[in-house]
């Protein structure tokens, strides 16, 4: 039996209020999909027995289970490439031409996934500067356990993973691959909701990719006006190739670098209302 309307809504508006994620009415499919193995597990007959049960049984646990299951998480090593290049042409080489003696780059890889991105950007830059810091999080802690164990299957090595890159950083381990120690130790993993306070800044770049495209309009009003908060003056943004600041927060400066779209925080931003703290 497919969920109903009002089962549809319930979910869509628990995903929407924990996450700030949008689920458009021709999304029932995937609450469908994603729910089913949850239903299954919990010993009822289908998604809407699982979702009636949990309208009138709310439990804290299970909220965050379902949010975490309709969480997209699709990731890969050096996702579209050009932005990784522009970190390591431009903007690590100016950030260190102006960096105080013993500073270290902060980058905040957010809604990071199983971990390829931000150990991505620690390859990138690894030559150019030892000094780096990466702090990545993401909403699922499932998610976080895989990436802080650093182990991948051949499959996932052979989605964007140059072989250079997999002789140098990576080992054998059984069928699938081991990222090096030396680059694990430099990322720090962190369950974090993006509608909650940002991390402590400040960041020199932040990573924020294909994630605002899923969010409602108030959500990334909100989500920007943190990411601006904790960037550090002349800090770089990074989204998604189809994402953009403009028209949500104004205190980015579009620049083309490399080819790259990339977006500076500006020194002064305007007010932003919007946005959510969870519980």
């Amino acid at each position: 039996m497919t969920v109903t309307p009002r089962s549809f809504g319930f979910v869509a508006d628990l995903v929407r209020r924990r996450s700030g994620i949008a689920l458009e009415p021709h999304k029932q499919y995937l609450v469908e999909s994603r729910l089913l193995p949850l239903a299954r597990a919990a010993g009822h007959s289908g998604v809407e027995a699982y979702v009636t049960a949990l309208r009138h049984h709310p439990d804290e646990r299970t909220h965050d289970t379902v949010v975490e299951a309709l969480t997209t998480h699709e990731t890969s090593w050096f996702r579209d490439v050009v932005p990784f290049r522009a970190l390591r042409e431009h903007v690590v080489p100016a950030w260190r031409a102006d960096a105080p003696a013993g500073a270290r780059l902060r980058v905040w890889s957010a809604a990071c996934s199983t971990g390829q991105e931000p150990y991505s950007v620690v390859m990138a830059v690894a030559d150019l500067e030892p000094g780096v810091d990466v702090l990545a999080t993401d909403l699922s802690e499932p998610v976080l356990e895989r990436a802080r164990r650093g182990h991948y299957t051949q499959l996932e090595v052979d989605r964007g993973l140059p072989e250079p890159m997999r002789a140098r950083h990576l080992t054998r381990a059984g069928r699938g691959w081991q990222v090096s120690e030396d680059l694990r130790r430099r990322v720090t993993f962190r369950r974090h909701n993006l509608l909650d306070l940002a991390p402590a800044g400040p960041f020199d770049v932040v990573l924020l990719r294909n994630v605002l495209i899923y969010l409602d309009a108030e959500a990334r009003r909100g989500v920007l006006a943190r990411v601006h908060g904790v960037l550090r003056r002349g800090g770089w943004l990074v989204l998604g190739a189809a994402e953009t600041t403009a028209g949500v927060h104004g205190g980015f400066e579009p620049v083309v670098l490399g080819g790259a779209h990339l977006y500076r925080a500006a020194a002064v931003a305007p007010a932003v209302t919007g946005g959510a703290t969870l519980r």
